[in-house]
């Protein structure tokens, strides 16, 4: 007999869905998502079925397909199929294979779910599966949060099989003589899932013969580990996770005086994109001289003297450097921009000079090159215009304007444009009591 029963404890224990969801499901036609789609119709589910057709495997995809439409009939549940040019998306989009066929079926199925009312989309993945998740990150090093397998319900995602493992699946399916179809390329240890399942499990089960079951009691200690951990986390990001100038400040004295440093560290900054690598150069590089930056694929984290800066990547090739109260001089590119005060309100026309009211700055200063969206108040006007606008007027050429320094405030507004214009709201008046100079050289 097909364990009903278990099968519905397990949904109502992880909160998967109510009765009267409206369930997509899934289904290759292998062993495992056929009995899946059993499971629902004898459970008296609503749900429909969803197979993606990869053309990957020539007469066999054809086979697979036809297999799963004959199922759905046979159930009398709604059918959906969809046809990829696996290989073609792959190349296009410079990603293997199989993250190729991942991004298309997860799409596609969210696709189908939205405009067909589902409610939820139901994978067919058991706890072997979980099992070989794990050992791949930790192959991976993806740290903690790769540990906890895979979570029974994720956004729209649910997982209704992982109480089974793949031996109570195949016992299962041979006991009821379930009609499947096999697909040929979970027998090849071209992939890494497969070299896991294939050639390691086997190993380790030959040392734990309940390896199966070890790894579900780990899994769980693993998820409630990174549940502690992720709190810990919460609290660190409140307290170190200043927001500055439109900048995120971690102070360095504070990063320096945690522990476990590395790993707090790493999960902090893991939602911006910073690798374990890149944490371990950055915290070895914190005593290097100021203007240090590091990099992920959207963010910028810069050592300044007292605070790590963290910006987006707003601009491909932008630039940027920091200048203190006490600083006289800052680099940028082939711009060195000098600092000088005086006492008195002072003025003169120069492009190559700027006179702003001291008491308007708030350090420190940013030099940065230029981003799709700036605006300032051109002196003399009363209005504000795009950096975009303003550099077409003044016919400056693009290659040019990309190197055009630009001097902002501590607010983010911006001061001058360094050897053209300086802001409005900057200027010296009678009422300055001290005025800060800044040469372009």
């Amino acid at each position: 007999m097909l364990p009903i029963q278990n099968f519905k404890d397990f949904i109502s224990h992880n909160s998967l869905f109510i009765a009267s969801d409206k369930i997509l499901l899934a289904v290759s036609g292998g062993k495992d998502s056929v009995l899946m789609a059993h499971l629902f119709k004898l459970a008296g589910f609503d749900f429909g079925i969803a197979h993606c057709n990869f053309n990957l495997r020539a007469d066999e995809s054809q086979r697979d397909e036809s297999f799963v439409r004959m199922l759905a009939n046979s159930l009398e549940v709604p059918f959906y199929v969809t046809h990829f040019k696996t290989k073609n998306y792959a190349a296009a989009h410079k990603i293997s294979t199989q993250m190729a066929a991942r991004d298309l079926r997860y799409n596609w199925f969210e696709e189908i779910r939205e405009s067909n009312n589902y409610n939820f989309i139901a994978l067919a993945q058991h706890q072997d599966d979980a099992m070989e998740t794990v050992l791949l990150n930790l192959t991976r090093g993806t740290g903690i949060a790769g540990l906890h397998g895979i979570f029974p319900k994720r956004d729209k995602l649910i997982r209704p099989l992982l109480f089974l493992s793949r031996e109570q699946i195949n016992e299962l399916i041979a006991e009821h003589n379930i009609d499947f179809v096999e697909d040929s390329s979970n027998l090849s240890v071209d992939y890494a899932r497969n070299k896991i399942r294939l050639k390691v499990i086997p190993h380790l089960k030959e040392i734990n013969p309940n390896l199966e079951q070890t790894f579900e009691q780990n899994i769980q200690r693993f998820s409630e580990t990174e549940l502690v951990l992720q709190k810990a986390v919460s609290e660190l990001r409140e307290d170190l996770l200043v927001e500055k100038q439109n900048s995120l400040h971690l102070s360095i004295a504070k990063v320096k005086a945690l522990k476990p440093q590395r790993l707090l560290i790493f999960e902090l900054l893991r939602p911006f994109g910073f690798s374990e690598l890149v944490v371990i150069e950055l915290l070895q590089a914190l005593n290097k001289q100021s203007g240090t930056s590091f990099y992920s694929s959207s963010h910028r984290i810069t050592i300044d003297r007292d605070d790590l800066i963290l910006n987006p990547i707003v601009e491909e090739n932008l630039q940027l450097a920091f200048i203190h109260v006490n600083d006289q001089s800052v680099n940028l590119s082939q711009h060195k921009i000098l600092m000088s005060f005086i006492d008195e309100p002072y003025f003169e026309k120069s492009t190559k000079r700027a006179f702003v009211d001291a008491d308007k700055l708030m350090f420190p200063l940013v030099v940065r090159t230029w981003q799709s969206g700036d605006k300032f108040m051109p002196l003399g006007m009363k209005f504000f215009k795009n950096l975009s606008d303003f550099f077409i007027d003044e016919k400056i050429p693009l290659a040019e304007k990309a190197g055009v320094p630009i001097l902002i405030n501590g607010n983010g507004e911006i001061i001058w444009l360094g050897g053209m214009r300086q802001d409005d709201r900057y200027k010296v008046t009678s009422a300055t009591k001290k005025v800060a100079i800044f040469d372009l050289k």
